[in-house]
């Protein structure tokens, strides 16, 4: 009996109603992110036509109520739609942003160690012979001296841009593609 269940096609063609229920909310998840998105970002995904118009619509409504009865709209065109594409350049795009995110913390742990220790200036100018130490140094002495007087962290902020320019940065920034 329990052979004659495996061989049973009808089993496997209906998924169950929750099933289709979270697939139906994922699809409105991805349409609410693509209602984020900016204009070029939208160009670069390639959709179609009535979705396109969708999103629009969905970006010039206001009221709660119909925004999201729009939403549940643009998530059943999204039925119609391959999302593989859309979701791999959502994770794309996130991970620009994750490579730029780890740069900035790369900066600022170096920020860090230059203010905290005199042998991080050997150290940097060992591992980016470009870096302009005495530079780096006048303002970490700037620094130094703000921050006991209470005055604004010119030179703090002054390093910070400095190290950008002698640590190479992560390529393609989320903030310049979102532009």
């Amino acid at each position: 009996m329990q052979n004659d269940l495996k061989d049973d096609p009808e089993q496997d063609i209906a998924p169950s109603k929750t099933r289709r229920k979270q697939e139906m909310h994922a699809l409105q998840d991805i349409g609410e992110q693509l209602v984020e998105l900016n204009s070029k970002q939208l160009a670069e995904l390639d959709l179609p036509e009535a979705l396109m118009d969708a999103i629009i619509e969905a970006r010039r409504l206001r009221k709660h109520e119909a925004r999201r009865r729009q939403m549940q709209f643009i998530g059943k065109l999204m039925r119609e739609v391959d999302t593989a594409p859309i979701r791999e350049k959502f994770a794309a795009w996130g991970g620009v942003t994750l490579q730029h995110t780890a740069w900035l913390h790369l900066l600022e742990r170096w920020r860090g160690r230059l203010l905290a220790d005199e042998q991080a200036f050997a150290e940097l100018g060992r591992d980016y012979p470009a870096a302009d130490l005495q530079r780096l140094r006048t303002l970490t002495r700037n620094a130094h001296k703000e921050k006991l007087a209470n005055k604004p962290p010119k030179s703090f902020r002054a390093m910070f841009h400095e190290l950008q320019t002698i640590i190479p940065g992560a390529s393609g920034r989320m903030d310049a593609a979102t532009e």
